[in-house]
């Protein structure tokens, strides 16, 4: 049950990935398509933060409301039909209409997706089992490479870009078929005060017949400033610690894949055609893979205080190596450094989500996270419009430098954990939250 439950989330987080990534790939052409200038093209990528900051917030809160296992289903279904739209756009600014539409979709699934890994898995690979989980995302980008691949550079050339869209309506039929595998959460049903379904969930999952215990719920029908309050006021620096994370993931993991297709793989810089930038991507997630299973390998041998903080600090290091390869022009050292950057920054993101979503109680746990992810992505935008900027008005190596900086915040955040914060290796979700 637990492997049938992973996976399922596992492959709806893929197709996650599959939406976020597919328009890195597709932005030259979407770009040629419609006149888009650099400018134009940065606010493709920031009208998709802000929908995921505001999903993540809104139905992050919903999910502790009404459900996990509803709100995977209804986001997955609400950003397919977005994402079919964004296909049929017939000009940049319906585009750009859909998109947000689409990702406030993928915003809720993040809070979804992560209580629900937190809540399901036994606490001695809890760890271990939520990397792999988030390392459905590499397995994403890989698809979104193929797909990119196979309708621009392939079939179709640059006209390929809404075909390849349309792919990502598969995860509306997978959303019907998944609202069979995953169960309700048991905590969530417990916490609600719902015993006899939390109970018979229990006894689902574990296939064992057991006594029926009761259990106290907390308080029901909350606010989300309710919410957030009790986060702020008796959870603080386990919200700060998640939202530095977060912030420091989301500016440079997104700030590097944008930088590289608008201002690297470019005339002057690296001067490769736009039907070989799927190629970039493609082998970049295949390095994201090896990334993910080594920080599942270690969240729950070294612990999560080590493995975050020295995740963070190579992706920042790992930045400045692509900074000086670029530089030179070389096409082929490019993908090797950016795939290297990709590895480490990879390592860093799944590392960070099963630690900080682990460490809420669960009657707050979806929010808590939405409100992590909500100031990430605040971290996303203000790293792609910034890094231009200095990219435009002082050249490559000053956005680079920024880039770095963004990794070594969540190093920060990582040491500060390390001294004061609890280490959560093999810990249930109940000792945490009295922790």
């Amino acid at each position: 049950m637990h492997t049938r439950i992973a996976g399922a989330l596992g492959i709806g987080w893929m197709l996650d990935a599959f939406e976020v990534q597919i328009i890195g790939s597709l932005i030259p052409s979407i770009a040629a398509e419609f006149g888009l200038s650099q400018t134009q093209q940065v606010a493709v990528f920031v009208i998709w933060f802000v929908g995921i900051m505001l999903g993540a917030l809104l139905f992050g809160y919903l999910a502790d409301r009404v459900g996990r296992r509803r709100l995977f289903v209804a986001t997955l279904i609400m950003y397919s039909i977005a994402a079919v739209l964004t296909a049929l756009s017939p000009n940049y600014a319906i585009f750009m209409v859909f998109r947000f539409i689409t990702a406030l979709g993928v915003g809720g699934e993040y809070s979804a997706v992560c209580s629900a890994i937190s809540e399901f898995l036994p606490a001695r690979n809890r760890g271990r089992i939520g990397a792999v989980v988030m390392n459905f995302w590499a397995v994403g980008g890989i698809l979104a490479g193929l797909v990119s691949i196979l309708f621009i550079s392939t079939l179709l050339g640059e006209s390929g870009w809404r075909y390849a869209l349309l792919f990502g309506a598969l995860s509306g039929v997978y959303g019907l078929y998944a609202r069979r595998l995953i169960p309700e959460s048991p905590r969530w049903l417990a916490a609600r005060g719902r015993n006899e379904e939390a109970n018979a969930a229990i006894t689902e999952i574990t296939g064992i017949e057991r006594e029926h215990a009761q259990f106290a719920p907390v308080e029901l029908n909350r606010s989300l400033r309710a919410n957030l309050s009790e986060l702020w006021q008796k959870h603080r620096g386990r919200l700060l610690f998640g939202m530095a994370l977060d912030f420091s993931e989301a500016a440079g993991y997104y700030g590097l894949f944008t930088f590289l297709a608008v201002f690297i793989l470019v005339p002057g810089v690296v001067d490769v055609a736009p039907s070989t930038v799927p190629y970039y991507f493609l082998v970049a997630n295949v390095g994201a893979l090896a990334g993910g299973f080594l920080v599942a390998w270690l969240l729950d041998r070294a612990g999560r205080k080590p493995t975050v903080t020295f995740s963070y600090l190579l992706a920042a290091a790992s930045v400045i190596v692509l900074a000086a390869v670029a530089t030179t022009g070389s096409p082929v050292a490019t993908l090797f450094a950016f795939t290297g950057a990709v590895f480490f920054a990879t390592c860093a993101w799944v590392s960070a989500y099963p630690t900080f979503s682990e460490l809420f109680p669960t009657h707050l746990r979806a929010t808590g996270v939405g409100a992590s992810v909500a100031v990430g992505r605040t971290g996303a935008i203000i790293g792609q419009i910034v890094l231009a900027e200095l990219a435009l008005s002082f050249g490559l190596w000053s956005a680079f430098l920024l880039l770095a900086g963004f990794w070594l915040i969540g190093a920060a955040a990582g040491l500060i954990w390390w001294i004061r914060g609890v280490e959560a290796r093999g810990m249930s979700l109940e000792a945490l939250a009295e922790a």
